[in-house]
């Protein structure tokens, strides 16, 4: 849709004429300076010279002094279908006439009008849908000379929560009280003896932006807002529900306007575990706090810019106080908001499972004291025969880098490259009803059948799915092996995480 503008009746500010400033007595001087009579040579005849004529001085003007701005107008708050009228001039102070007199004032909204219109310098009229539309508004003396501001008004959907805070939850590493074998390094192996296994805290990608419990909480809100949709119908929750282990259920997710997505949601418990630090399954986003702001700006998932983002949440209530919270001013900015999102998914931490007892009675751990026989078999599947240590690392079982798991004999989707995947930790694995990037098999027997015996011999195949004769690997496990990996990763499920109060939507059903 194009610009609209609307003009409105002239409105006096009530000011007398200023005095002139010591900018205006300046420039008088300097056109005065310049009015006084100046010699021209002629040519030279016969060894004289021919008197010059003398220019008719000329006379100082005074120079136009435009509007200024005076107070600027705030982002707005509006509600699709129900009346705005809102006092753009701000009762005559938006804009400061040095000249003194009557001002006209005009509007043009971007991108479009949404039903509001400026009459007698005020925004009114009622918002059609949801959506964030600029206000240009322009102030114009009797001389012609104007001065613009520009400000939001955010229309947003009507009958939306807003966040209860009734708890003041702990995110940090140091109040939530993670075990030592998510943050204790394995003790140096003695001179010749070969490296320890991979340990959880070298994987950590937190980098400069550690987690706080105003960050998080800020975060926390953030990514259960339908606001940060373009039509307030989407959040990040929506695709990411936290008794799934913060996956979607869906092969594909819907979003803001029912379209799907090209692959299926990640979840997110332990995203902070991953030493590579980039994510998506195809590892585009450099880093989470770049990963964190892509979907918001996705056409398909909620279709906003950042622009407008920055508009609706400094037209809500309670977003410049989380702000200042989190970051001590109440400034709304790209990277504040990327660095929120990014707090709270890396307080995702899931340790409490029944695998993280086991690991906890010692070292080494005793896990056939806690774990069933045929949970503990599979382990011992998991460690070494069917060799799926080898990528899923550490105790937090999170992927080394991406790879190709022959998917497809020939690749359909390039993913981080010749069909390599990123995937997530296989922390509370259990929780979830679809796998793989595309969300192909829903049942985790489906997927360990996948690696025994369902292979493809894609070109770019992992080497370490790769038989000794070069063909894909064939593990020929027996119906109980399959299904006693299926026992062990079940044994990665953190029910508390899955229901933590912590991890909640803050706004009411």
């Amino acid at each position: 849709m194009g610009e609209h503008e609307t003009q409105a009746h002239s409105l006096s500010n009530g000011r007398r004429p200023m005095r002139p400033t010591r900018h205006t007595i300046a420039a008088l001087c300097l056109a005065a300076a310049c009015g006084g009579e100046t010699n021209t040579p002629t040519a030279s005849t016969g060894g004289g010279t021919t008197p010059t004529t003398p220019t008719t001085p000329t006379t100082p003007t005074t120079p136009t002094v435009a509007p200024v701005v005076g107070v600027a107008n705030a982002h707005q708050a509006a509600t699709a279908g129900v009346v705005l009228d809102y006092d753009a001039t701000l009762s005559g102070t938006a804009f400061t006439n040095p000249r003194g007199g009557a001002l006209r004032y005009t509007a043009t909204f971007t991108p479009s009008s949404n039903g509001l219109a400026l009459v007698n310098g005020r925004v009114q009229g009622t918002p059609i849908a949801p959506m964030v539309v600029t206000v240009a508004l322009t102030a114009t003396d009797t001389a012609g000379a104007s001065a613009t501001q520009r400000f939001g008004v955010a229309a947003f959907a009507p009958g939306l929560a807003l966040p209860a805070f009734t708890t003041a939850f702990a995110y940090t590493d140091a109040t939530i009280g993670l075990p030592a074998h998510f943050t204790v390094l394995p003790p140096a192996p003695p001179p010749g003896a070969p490296p320890p296994p991979p340990s959880i805290v070298t994987t950590d990608n937190t980098g400069g932006n550690p987690v706080t419990n105003a960050g998080a909480t800020l975060g926390r809100v953030l990514f259960y807002d339908v606001r940060l949709s373009a039509n307030d119908r989407v959040a990040c929750a929506s695709c990411h529900i936290q008794q799934f282990g913060f996956a979607d259920t869906a092969q594909f997710s819907r979003g803001f306007q029912g379209g799907l997505t090209d692959r299926h949601s990640m979840p997110l418990g332990n995203a902070r575990y991953y030493q590579r630090g980039r994510f998506f399954w195809d590892e585009r986003a450099a880093t989470l706090e770049a990963q964190v702001l892509e979907p918001i700006q996705n056409t398909v998932e909620m279709g906003m810019t950042l622009a407008d983002l920055k508009v609706k949440l400094a037209a809500s209530s309670y977003y410049p106080g989380l702000f200042t919270a989190a970051f001590g001013t109440s400034d709304i900015t790209d990277n504040r908001i990327a660095l929120a999102l990014a707090q709270f998914v890396r307080s995702m931490a899931t340790y409490q499972s029944k695998y993280d007892r086991a690991v906890a009675t010692g070292t080494p751990p005793n896990f056939p004291s806690v774990l069933s026989a045929d949970e503990e078999a599979g382990r011992q599947l998991f460690t070494g025969p069917a060799g799926c240590a080898r990528c899923h690392v550490t105790d937090a079982q999170v992927l080394d880098a991406p790879h190709n798991d022959g998917l497809d004999a020939v690749t359909v989707d390039a993913g981080a490259g010749q069909g390599r995947f990123k995937t997530s930790s296989l922390r509370n694995v259990g929780l979830r009803s679809r796998f793989m990037h595309d969300g192909r098999f829903t049942t985790l027997t489906q997927v360990v059948e996948h690696y025994n015996s369902g292979i493809q011999n894609n070109v770019n195949l992992d080497p370490r799915l790769r038989a000794p004769g070069g063909q894909p690997q064939r593990l020929g496990l027996s119906p109980l092996q399959v299904q006693q990996l299926v026992a062990f990763m079940h044994t990665l499920t953190d029910s508390t995480f899955a229901t933590a109060p912590k991890f909640r939507s803050p706004f009411a059903p």
